[in-house]
């Protein structure tokens, strides 16, 4: 689960973090109001999305296409150029790298006091689940993607590995501070930031903490100038307010119901759904159908032991995709039952219509009473036992290779 840079500024700021003063806005107007309040001649308004690369992406209008504005995140000098950039960021299309060319609708705004910036690093917090740690990566080529950084100069990222038993110690914040080339007030100030920072960590279940730019200002003090945070949602029974935190409109509103339903589901990009029970047999599922030349439409995983209502639901959300061609039912039954999935797949086949071919695999627990189900309607379908006839049916009759 992500959530937005002003939100995690708050998470920040309550923790002790240096950052800016800012101002979460929804309007122009609320934009205008936040320039006066923060007393700030420079300020910085900064597009809302849950993606990096804001800075570099382009705002399009969602009517008519056109280029409004090049660039997510605007210094403005001047209540009349807040006024400009406002315009051209809500209610607009943005488009960056982590985006896609489709783009996100901007809803949200964040107006900040400026700073006089000295120089401009990258910082990160991560789980290394190898190394069952918390990784710290830092390097002093901020506000520039990393991804260049530790392909052209992989020597300018410094690593330090927190044992969570221990903690991080004193002398690993040091010597990350030291190989930023951080020194004085700067240093002190870094010491006591990334403390902070690995507590927000690990107090709030993060997957990942990432500032960039975190900047040393003409004064030396270290302040985050960004906020990229996201949560490990098998922690979510931890933590009620993630639910007033979280922003559906940035979410797949499949997934968002697969999500409510129970289920594990993520929209992928090709035209096959799939509909599993496992992780495991659903990766491998997707992995068969590539092996044939096929796209898989879905990660759809139904769990061990769904009942006929959650079953249907999964069906229904697979066939809402329009770029759905085909479907394939592949059920290896342990604790589910392979009737009780025939049952679903026939009542909701007849109450939506099924105007796309259908494959289905059946294995395991009841597996003949639910082929039986299947053999004695009068559901358009192609049957078979393997994953592999599967896979190489659905295929061929969506016109694959």
């Amino acid at each position: 689960m992500n959530i937005h840079e002003y939100q995690g500024k708050e998470l920040f700021r309550s923790a002790g973090v240096k950052v800016q003063d800012g101002v979460h806005c929804k309007s122009v107007e609320e934009a205008l109001t936040a320039y006066d309040s923060l007393g700030s001649k420079v300020v910085a308004v900064k597009s809302q999305i849950h993606a990096g690369g804001r800075g570099k992406g382009n705002l399009y209008c969602p009517d008519s296409g056109d280029l409004l504005m090049e660039g997510g995140v605007k210094i403005a000098f001047s209540k009349d150029e807040v006024k400009e950039y406002s315009e051209n960021i809500l209610g607009h299309i943005l488009v960056t790298k982590q985006t896609g060319p489709e783009g996100k609708l901007v809803s949200n705004l964040y107006v900040e006091a400026g700073c006089e910036i000295e120089h401009e690093y990258y910082l990160a917090l991560l789980v290394d689940r190898e190394a069952k740690a918390v990784l710290i990566m830092a390097s002093t080529e901020g506000g520039m993607d990393i991804e260049e950084v530790a392909e052209n100069t992989p020597e300018a990222i410094h690593k330090i590995w927190v044992d969570p038993s221990a903690g991080l110690l004193g002398f690993q914040k040091r010597n990350l501070g030291m190989a930023l080339g951080l020194s004085g007030t700067a240093l002190k100030d870094f010491f006591g930031m990334i403390g902070k920072l690995y507590d927000v960590f690990t107090s709030n279940d993060c997957s990942m903490v990432e500032i960039n730019p975190l900047v040393r200002t003409k004064s030396d003090e270290m302040i985050a100038l960004d906020a990229k945070v996201g949560f490990d949602e098998n922690a979510s029974f931890r933590h009620k307010k993630w639910d007033e935190m979280r922003d559906l409109s940035e979410e797949e509103p499949t997934e968002t119901r697969a999500n409510e339903a129970g289920l594990s589901y993520v929209k992928l990009d090709g035209d096959i759904g799939c509909l599993v029970n496992g992780a495991g047999l659903a990766m491998a599922t997707m992995d068969v159908i590539k092996l044939y030349g096929g796209e898989p439409a879905n990660f759809l995983d139904i769990g061990g032991g769904a009942n006929e209502e959650k079953v249907q639901e999964a069906f229904e959300i697979i066939l809402e995709d329009p770029n759905v061609k085909g479907i394939l039912v592949n059920i290896f039954g342990g604790i589910q039952r392979c009737d009780i999935v025939a049952k679903a797949v026939l009542s909701v086949s007849e109450n939506m219509g099924l105007e796309v071919p259908l494959v289905i695999r059946l294995s395991g627990t009841m597996f003949e009473e639910g082929r039986a189900i299947i053999d004695a309607s009068d559901l358009d379908c192609t049957s078979v036992e393997t994953l592999a006839e599967g896979a190489e049916a659905i295929v061929g009759l969506i016109g694959g290779e």
